[in-house]
C-alpha cells in the first residue's frame, strides 16, 4: 500500500488589534487511504515587519505572494491602511532601543 503525505492549512484565524494571521497547517500521512498520522505547525503572520538602524526606521510590508490565494485574500481583507499604520506605530514604540 502506498503512503501519501499532505499538507493542508487547516486552521486560519485573525487575531487582534493589528490583525495578526494565526496559521495552523496540518502534516497528514495516509497508508492505503487510512490516516496513519496527524502533526501539526503553528505560524503567525504579521502585516508589516520594522527595523532600526540606529537612526531611522524602515517598514516592510509583509510578500505574501508565496502564500496561498486564500491567505492572500484574507490579508488584502483585514490588513486595511489603517491596521498597516497602527502596526508600525506600534513596532516603533515596542521596539525602540532603551535610552
Amino acid at each position: 500500500m502506498a503512503i501519501t503525505k499532505t499538507i493542508v492549512d487547516d486552521k486560519i484565524e485573525v487575531v487582534g488589534d493589528f490583525k495578526k494571521i494565526q496559521v495552523r497547517t496540518a502534516t497528514i500521512l495516509k497508508e492505503g487511504g487510512v490516516e496513519i498520522t496527524r502533526s501539526f505547525s503553528r505560524r503567525v503572520i504579521s502585516c508589516v515587519s520594522s527595523t532600526y538602524d540606529g537612526s531611522s526606521w524602515t517598514h516592510t510590508d509583509t510578500d505574501m505572494s508565496s502564500e496561498s490565494t486564500e491567505l492572500q485574500g484574507i490579508a488584502n481583507v483585514v490588513w486595511t491602511d489603517e491596521v498597516k499604520a497602527a502596526q508600525k506605530t506600534e513596532n516603533e514604540k515596542s521596539l525602540s532601543p532603551s535610552e
